[in-house]
């Protein structure tokens, strides 16, 4: 793990707590809430000032945090209680509910601008298909290219996140697939069947680009089987495979010299991951396959009025995207789909997939700061969901509080509030074990 990786995360969760906690404040000025201190980070002042309003505000040091208050405190940082109409605490229960409500919004509403301009910028994937490779299941099926994808196997899709999950990891390969697609021409929908042609063969069970038009003249694995090796996969999605036995994958008689190799044969395996060099034994394994789905999405450049609005629909839809995933990801953990420690990440978790992008040796810088900002984009939304957890210290436990008096009227007992608190901090202590679990156990599985 690099520097680098160390500064873009603290600069990327620094950048999205200031967005969040600035959120609350910008609230709470519309609808006239005094706020007495604005911190944009933590630590030691580096610059302050003070608005025409009264309000404190300061630079601090440290980039990772910011915080907004809105009650007075006394030296020993207590607060002081007064009885000030213009206190948060003393505002209606609405406008104490939108205050809260705004920093997640906020959250959701920064996920929404950088998708915006990343699409604007280099582009956006949309659900539309393109003509498919002969040989493919839609190959021989009756659909026109350009139609749009709106649902897979009935369940609706957003973007080409929704597709992904529901294409690659609710099915997989050897199942049957069925499209809703809407036609480009007339508005109609209609459904396309597709029935994989399965066979079984000794295979080493990677899918990879064999192109070779890569700085390492070898295939570039995109996937790997699960059963590859005897279910102990010894190649990753990213790595580069170089050659099998010592013969070159980019030799043009690769394949016929892989069919020689039998069931149970072990393999030498030479292939690149991060830029160093590694050899390990694989068993060829006897695994199902299926000829391809042939579906490829279309890509477009926003160089039109028409394509920069649909390129915002698509930025607009991320957050519903990102939680119908996230829905169907825990479901997943709770049938038995998928593993529990998959479920939630941590600090860890998050400074490791920004490792992956920022010390990545085969990605251009242009590719780090794209693949950053698209992380960005997913964190800043998935925090404004975690913050709406009724935890203590999140704005959750204060909106569950908030529409709890609503209900039933007046404000809520001290020991009630208490006990809502007690039970959310245990909530909270759970929630960063397991999460801090997840990660170490996600780094070791990973390898």
């Amino acid at each position: 793990m690099s520097v680098w990786t160390i500064i873009v995360v603290i600069l990327m969760l620094g950048l999205l707590v200031t967005i969040h906690e600035l959120g609350h404040y910008w609230t709470a000025t519309l609808l006239k809430i005094k706020a007495f201190e604005v911190s944009i980070f933590v630590g030691p002042k580096l610059i302050k000032w003070k608005n025409k309003k009264g309000v404190d505000f300061s630079i601090r040091c440290i980039p990772f945090g910011a915080y907004v208050l809105f009650t007075q405190l006394d030296e020993n940082g207590n607060a002081i209680e007064s009885d000030d109409p213009q206190l948060l605490v003393n505002q209606p229960r609405f406008k104490r509910l939108l205050v809260s409500l705004a920093g997640p919004l906020m959250n959701i509403i920064l996920g929404i601008v950088i998708f915006a301009v990343l699409n604007v910028a280099t582009g956006f994937t949309s659900l539309d298909i393109a003509k498919a490779p002969e040989g493919s299941q839609l190959y021989s099926q009756e659909y026109t290219v350009g139609d749009t994808i709106t649902a897979v196997n009935g369940h609706k899709v957003f973007t080409q996140l929704d597709y992904y999950y529901e294409s690659e990891i609710a099915v997989n390969q050897l199942q049957d697939l069925t499209l809703t697609l809407k036609s480009k021409e007339n508005g109609n929908q209609y459904d396309v069947k597709l029935v994989p042609e399965v066979g079984e063969r000794p295979m080493i069970g990677v899918t990879a680009i064999t192109s070779c038009d890569n700085k390492y003249n070898a295939w570039e694995i995109v996937g790997v089987d699960e059963n590859q090796n005897g279910g102990k996969p010894v190649l990753k999605a990213g790595d580069y495979l170089i050659s099998v036995d010592g013969k070159a994958t980019c030799d043009k008689d690769f394949n016929d010299f892989l069919a020689t190799r039998n069931e149970g044969d072990t393999m030498k395996l030479e292939y690149i991951r991060n830029g160093e060099t590694y050899t390990a034994d694989c068993i060829k394994t006897m695994i199902r396959y299926a000829n391809p789905r042939g579906i490829y999405l279309i890509a477009y450049r926003v160089d039109s009025v028409p394509q920069f609005f649909r390129s915002l629909g698509y930025a607009a839809k991320m957050p519903i995207t990102v939680s119908n995933v996230s829905v169907k990801s825990i479901r997943d953990v709770f049938v038995g789909k998928e593993e529990v420690y998959n479920m939630v990440s941590g600090p860890v978790g998050v400074t490791t997939a920004v490792s992956d992008v920022v010390d990545n040796v085969d990605e251009t810088v242009e590719q780090k700061v794209i693949s950053v900002f698209i992380l960005c984009g997913y964190i800043s939304i998935g925090l404004a969901f975690t913050n709406l957890l009724p935890i203590p210290g999140l704005d959750g436990v204060q909106i569950v509080l908030i529409i709890a008096e609503m209900i039933i009227g007046r404000h809520l007992s001290k020991k009630t509030e208490n006990i809502i608190n007690a039970v959310g901090f245990v909530l909270l202590v759970a929630l960063v074990l397991f999460a801090l679990a997840s990660d170490v156990i996600r780094i070791f599985i990973g390898g």
